[in-house]
């Protein structure tokens, strides 16, 4: 009995550790090299514990060292005293939105070693019979297809941001540009197969039926093994032919745009000071841009926290008016009795030539998920205003210089906004954001993001937020220039606009199905096999 409480005890210290480990490849430790092999503990955990329930205890504890260590920013939003809410108070909402975010995610990892353990494993009818009914590479397959699969749902819904394919950012480019393909579906397979092939060499070495091959005293050697790096090198090898590609920039393409990071802390943000110092900031940015020559000025989400009609009435709209160069200003906009989080483009002539109004919302943040349920408890906790609404998933954002792409703040974490808005005509993108709540590890998860969205679509970031970090960055993923953090900045780079369409962008993600549909033709094919091969083997047995 002691012995197996040991077992399971390092069980889970494995799991823990593993999930540790990939939570490690993203900022402030940004080791992205261990994404590579971290999750291949949790697939021989869960290849090995077959159909058992403690397959999903093992999987939740691997998804919460991921999630946890890599969203553990999200405490940053306590003390939340500046805004009304009591210090205990403000604890309780941050631990409950660190857990319940982390959970979130470790759901999405539990399901797939269920679905993997259940769909591909070993499942004998007794351990004293062969339990490989579905080859390694099969369930490379199947496992590779149910991770993208996962995360493609896990997309769709209002609580999403540590995809396995972020952790790669900023720092492995190459492997990046496989997203041009089909969007980040394509690194996370990658990381995901690899992964597999490394935990099947395991598996095969430690299976007492090949003890009989000749590389089996070599330790670890084996078919398995040798695929792993094959495949790495091969798909560094795919992305460097995309990330070596020149990038073709004529003069007439050219613009030359501004940004201002107010920084301006969450503290004073709602209150007179912050008031007087943003628009005081932003305006003197906007004019010493201006005198430089730039096409257009960039603002954070919610530079200026005023509905429109105030922002009009502002000294930097008369700026502009003064000046003729283009702001791209964030602040609040009217929809019906409720409002939006947007970004207005302001002419020369003082007026809104377009508004973005940001989609997709942060829970409990910007809205009340469930606000029957939830509604009551959240407003007694805290002055959250619940009436803030999305835009339309829809929006075209016209400027004077063609449609821009637009994501604010958190919008980065989802790729398909940034899809839909290149396949509809953006030339590049406009990133306006505010991480003002949390440590310098957020933005700079945030900042990887939006290098990603610029890689996937082919098209230059200009990163605007309120205290950093502020960036441009080139259609490679590669940052031009970048802000410090806490820091008053102004900064202009000339980029280009780009009307270039990748496959991901005409075709969106095209390789999760295939993959699916993969998976479904290997599963059909090794059951097949399977069954008959059993029918063969129990008549044989009979008619001994």
């Amino acid at each position: 009995m002691q012995q197996k409480q040991i077992k399971q005890r390092l069980k889970i210290a494995i799991a823990l550790g593993g999930g540790i480990l990939m939570g490690l490849t993203v900022a402030p430790a940004s080791a992205w090299f261990l994404a590579w092999f971290a999750l291949a503990f949790l697939w021989v955990l869960t290849i090995n514990c077959g159909r058992q329930p403690s397959v999903v205890v093992l999987s939740l504890i691997w998804g919460i060292g991921y999630h946890g260590t890599a969203l553990f920013w999200i405490m940053g939003i306590h003390p939340m005293t500046w805004m009304g809410v009591p210090w205990l108070a403000s604890l309780a909402i941050a631990l409950f939105c660190w857990l319940f975010i982390t959970l979130w995610g470790a759901a999405l990892v539990a399901l797939w070693a269920s679905g993997l353990a259940g769909i591909a494993s070993k499942q004998g009818k007794n351990k004293s019979e062969d339990k490989g009914n579905f080859s390694p590479f099969a369930r490379v397959v199947v496992g590779t297809a149910l991770w993208c699969a996962l995360e493609a749902l896990w997309s769709t819904g209002p609580l999403w941001w540590s995809s396995l394919a972020y952790t790669q950012s900023p720092h492995n480019l190459v492997i990046l540009h496989l997203s041009q393909l089909t969007g980040p579906s394509a690194v996370t397979a990658a990381i995901v197969a690899v992964n597999g092939l490394i935990a099947e060499a395991w598996l095969y070495h430690s299976d007492p039926k090949n003890s009989g091959h000749p590389l089996h005293s070599w330790w670890f050697v084996n078919k398995y093994l040798f695929l792993a790096p094959v495949l790495l090198i091969t798909l560094h090898l795919i992305g460097f032919s995309l990330y070596t590609r020149p990038l073709l920039q004529p003069p007439q393409a050219a613009l030359k745009v501004g940004i201002i990071q107010g920084n301006i802390p969450n503290e004073i943000k709602l209150y007179p000071e912050g008031w007087r110092r943003a628009i005081a900031g932003y305006t003197n940015g906007y004019l010493t841009l201006a005198a430089q020559g730039v096409d257009a000025v960039l603002t954070p989400e919610g530079a200026l926290p005023f509905f429109q009609p105030e922002i009009m009435r502002s000294s930097l709209v008369a700026a502009v008016r003064e000046k003729g160069v283009v702001a791209w200003i964030g602040g609040f906009g009217s929809k019906g009795r409720s409002y939006t989080n947007s970004l207005f483009t302001i002419t020369g002539d003082g007026q809104v030539f377009s508004r973005y109004d940001k989609s997709k919302l942060v829970p409990i943040g910007e809205y009340i998920p469930w606000e029957n349920v939830l509604g009551g408890i959240v407003r007694r906790l805290s002055p959250i205003d619940e009436h803030q609404v999305p835009g339309s998933p829809k929006q075209v954002f016209a400027t004077p210089f063609g449609r821009a792409i637009v994501g604010i703040c958190y919008e980065s974490a989802f790729s398909e906004v940034f899809r839909r808005q290149a396949a509809s005509g953006g030339l590049f993108i406009l990133s306006s954001s505010n991480d003002a709540h949390y440590s310098a590890s957020m933005p700079a998860q945030h900042h990887a993001q939006d290098i990603m969205r610029a890689i996937e679509t082919d098209r230059w970031a200009v990163r605007a937020t309120n205290t950093g970090y502020s960036a441009f960055v080139d259609p490679h993923g590669q940052t031009v220039w970048i802000s410090g953090h806490n820091t008053y900045e102004i900064h202009a780079e000339t980029i280009y606009r780009r009307q270039t369409q990748t496959l991901y962008v005409r075709w969106g993600d095209w390789l999760t199905p295939l993959l699916l549909v993969s998976a479904a033709g290997v599963y059909l094919a090794s059951w097949y096999r399977f069954s008959h091969t059993g029918s063969r083997t129990t008549n044989i047995r009979i008619n001994r």
